[in-house]
């Protein structure tokens, strides 16, 4: 499978020029935004519900998707205007927009897009595909790729992954963050939607964190701007952002030099997903 060689300098930055269209879906209360010179993005907010740190979580997983060659919509910094969306009407997206001046996240809007599921479209992603998806979820603690959410995208007859906002979930609490907590082994990953489509974890896995190096990890979390890491939202959690990030990287490091359990805990669910049997229609939602 082909790697994206891991450049930082190429996440841009746009200015948001037009408020399109709300996507309810979920607490970070996304939208639909024109840029002034880059097109559509779908963009999540700093000023919504879940806050600046699930714009990092997705700036942080979605880099190291690429790093590993994952299918990823083109990642975009995004800057909200003071005057950006003061027509809108709606009290509650007005709330979010003035609270989220500045830095936000962006993916690439994919027009047309569809959401994956198994039974539709389980052809267009492969055991491989599949595999490193499970051990990048398991890795970074994504709780959010499940059969009723699986926010893995189909456009133009290819996946892409997206919403990694509430991965890493450590950092919603990095005071109580030990050293068991960082070699968790994630038992959520029996939820994921692709853990019956993945193969031979074990295989691939020393592969996979050998390729997120120190200086990879390094790359990615330069990638996140200062504003994000020190946002007020977050209290004074760190003095500086150079804090923050060593903080990230002391977390992804250990995590990814193991033990990783959280190879063997998806291997064990994947096993047991395989010997269950299927839930009959009327127990399925």
């Amino acid at each position: 499978m082909h790697r994206e060689i891991l450049d930082v300098s190429d996440l841009p930055t746009h200015t948001a020029t037009r408020y399109l269209q709300p996507l309810r879906e979920g607490g970070s209360l996304p939208a639909v935004v024109d840029t002034e010179s880059g097109g559509l993005f779908v963009v999540k907010f700093r000023g919504a519900g879940q806050g600046a740190k699930a714009l990092v979580a997705e700036l942080i997983v979605g880099m190291l998707a690429r790093a590993l060659g994952l299918p990823i919509p083109t990642l975009a910094l995004i800057d909200i205007p003071a005057s950006f969306g003061r027509s809108e009407p709606d009290s509650e997206i007005q709330d979010v927009l003035r609270a989220s001046h500045g830095i936000n996240v962006g993916l690439r809007y994919l027009d047309g897009a569809f959401n994956y599921d198994n039974s539709a479209a389980g052809e267009l992603i492969t055991s491989e595909l599949a595999t490193r998806v499970v051990w990048l979820d398991a890795y970074t603690t994504n709780p959010d790729r499940t059969h009723r959410n699986p926010n893995v995208l189909i456009w133009e007859r290819r996946p892409w992954l997206i919403d990694h906002g509430a991965a890493l979930y450590a950092h919603h609490d990095w005071p109580t963050v030990d050293e068991a907590r960082t070699q968790t082994p994630f038992p959520r990953i029996r939820e994921h939607v692709l853990l019956e489509r993945s193969a031979h974890l074990e295989a691939i896995d020393a592969d996979l964190a050998t390729t997120l190096s120190d200086d990879c990890i390094a790359q990615v979390l330069a990638s996140v701007p200062d504003a994000l890491l020190l946002d007020p939202t977050r209290g004074e959690e760190f003095a500086s952002a150079r804090d923050a990030r060593a903080r990230y990287f002391d977390y992804l490091t250990r995590r990814r030099d193991g033990p990783r359990t959280f190879v063997a805990e998806a291997v064990r669910a994947r096993t047991h997903v395989r010997n269950s049997p299927p839930l009959r229609l009327s127990a399925r939602r």
